[in-house]
């Protein structure tokens, strides 16, 4: 099993933890597939394809998704703080400031 996206020895690390790493590695790797079908939806000329790219990029939101949900729902702090940001109209920073004082 590959062990790229661990920065301490596996063996040392919790079956919880592990799993943990793998949805964050998971959701970086979302992130990126989402980035990408951006780029070429931009400049794709013929529309089936670019529908075929658009639906495509649609399973990658909702796999981004749910994989935040998982890691959300295992970190009660992060929960607390992204529902102090998430969905909000006004000032981001502003927004995430207060929502990481209020979970100190």
């Amino acid at each position: 099993m590959p062990t790229d996206q661990y920065h301490e020895p596996p063996q040392e690390l919790s079956a919880e933890v592990r799993t943990f790493a793998r949805m964050c590695a998971s959701l970086s790797e979302e992130a990126e597939a989402i980035g990408w079908y951006e780029q070429r939806i931009a400049v794709e000329q013929d529309s089936a394809a670019r529908a075929i790219m658009e639906d495509s990029l649609g399973e990658e939101y909702k796999h981004f998704s749910m994989e935040l949900e998982f890691l959300l729902r295992a970190k009660p702090k992060w929960r607390e703080i992204a529902q102090g940001i998430l969905f909000t109209d006004g000032d981001i920073v502003s927004h995430g400031e207060k929502a990481e004082a209020e979970a100190d």
